[in-house]
């Protein structure tokens, strides 16, 4: 396999860090979509829009991390044909995984186009900003087939070990999303409609050029039209894996819209607040995001290679890299959570409701990256099982019960309630301890692949 894609060879810290800085930049300009999104209907428009763009967004960036959970099957798969010299078999996996998406696809798009004043009226959109965020919903559902294409190309590519192209096409797909937002917001001032088209136009953007370079450019697996089938086995194999981690990620996103509809029966302000702060935190969990990410394909190429203590020392590299970065950006967020808060909005009242949240993340910012590294070691290893598991308990039975009894107690503040959120991932690590703990006790590797 070419040194290009290889991720089990070298200097373990060296090779890590490479595969995940572009990671690491492709998701900070994922994550302007939204941003760039709220920012210039922060600037552009009303206090209602930002707050229909706010839900609305955190819908789809929800429904967006169900198919990243579901497409880690492939990373996986392929991950481990690649580390086991079987380009071949690699090769069938994508097949296989573009006929399952295919349908996955199909059913997202008519349950979000067909159900965006539902989902609307679920997540308690206030009365002023119903519309705005309906409309939000409903448009960026038409574009169902961009965001799973995108999602499933990035997902592939990570199993090769090549997070540099996906880079280098979101960075285009972002400019064009900048340019769209100024053109539809600003200039003709579509509001929340506007930043959801431009949304999407940027992710065809993103797709199309993903193919083109697919097509033009040597790749270290075989593929042929042949292998685009319903193979039963793989999609099978690969649903196995990637299903866990989707329900994992689909019930913690709802127990953070379920934060976000307890706020949005406070008012406009407060939900446009939390929305900004919600902008800011994907932001401010980039590193331990790209690490988690990262992790999986590193770990999945090793364990293929069969070189388990490879992949255990990455686990480390990663939690103690990003375990300081993440203290930098705590502090950050926490004293200086106004500063960020204004770059997306001119609204005082806003800014303080962000910040006041933003404190409860800050928080946060030390203890995820021991989480997400945890996340992507054990989702590498297969063990997703484990990982809906562990997201499932922190979601349901910590962070919605905190924050639905703390927002009913008198003059509790939006920090109060964002401090559900770093209560379960303290709990979450414990989980993620103690499954370690057994698992050596078992026989570690041997324990992995049973």
């Amino acid at each position: 396999m070419s040194k290009q894609y290889s991720l089990t060879e070298g200097n373990i810290l060296s090779s890590l860090t490479r595969f995940a800085m572009p990671v690491l930049f492709a998701l900070f300009l994922q994550a302007l979509y939204g941003g760039i999104d709220l920012l210039i209907v922060g600037q552009f428009a009303t206090t209602i829009d930002v707050s229909g763009v706010a839900t609305g967004s955190m819908v789809m960036h929800t429904i967006t991390m169900v198919v990243t959970g579901l497409s880690v099957g492939i990373t996986v798969i392929v991950g481990q044909k690649i580390g086991e010299g079987k380009p071949q078999e690699a090769g069938k996996a994508i097949g296989s995984g573009i006929c399952f998406f295919g349908i996955v696809t199909a059913v997202l798009t008519v349950l979000i186009v067909f159900g965006s004043d539902a989902i609307a009226t679920f997540m308690h959109a206030p009365k002023d900003a119903f519309e705005e965020t309906s409309s939000y919903i409903l448009i960026c559902g038409m574009g169902s087939v961009f965001f799973v294409a995108y999602n499933v190309i990035g997902s592939i590519f990570r199993g090769l070990g090549d997070s540099k192209t996906p880079l280098i096409t979101v960075a285009i797909a972002c400019v064009f999303n900048i340019a769209g937002d100024l053109l539809l917001v600003a200039v003709f001032g579509m509001g929340a409609r506007g930043a959801a088209l431009a949304t999407v136009l940027s992710q065809a953007t993103s797709v199309l050029i993903s193919l083109l370079v697919i097509k033009t450019r040597q790749q270290p697996f075989d593929f042929s039209k042949d292998y685009i089938c319903f193979n039963k086995s793989l999609i099978t194999t690969e649903f196995k894996l990637g299903f866990p981690v989707a329900l994992q990620e689909l019930l913690v996103g709802l127990s953070f819209l379920v934060i976000q509809m307890i706020v949005n029966s406070i008012g406009v302000t407060a939900s446009a607040g939390v929305g900004v702060a919600e902008k800011l935190c994907t932001f401010v969990m980039l590193v331990p995001s790209a690490y988690a990410q990262s992790m999986t394909a590193f770990v999945a190429q090793n364990a293929g290679a069969g070189k388990p203590e490879r992949a255990s020392k990455g686990l480390f590299y990663g939690i103690a890299t990003s375990v300081a970065v993440g203290v930098v950006v705590g502090y950050t967020a926490f004293f200086h959570g106004d500063i960020l808060s204004s770059i997306f909005t001119a609204d005082a009242e806003v800014i303080l409701s962000s910040h006041s949240y933003l404190k409860a993340y800050a928080i946060d910012c030390v203890l995820t990256p021991f989480l997400f590294c945890f996340i992507g070691y054990y989702n590498g290893y297969g063990r997703t099982l484990f990982v809906m598991v562990q997201g499932l308990v922190g979601a349901f039975c910590v962070r919605i019960p905190v924050a639905f009894f703390v927002s009913r107690i008198p003059d509790a503040t939006l920090f109060h309630i964002g401090l559900a959120t770093p209560s379960s991932t303290v709990i979450q690590i414990i989980l993620c301890l103690y499954m370690l703990h057994r698992l050596k006790k078992k026989g570690f590797y041997s324990a992995f692949l049973q």
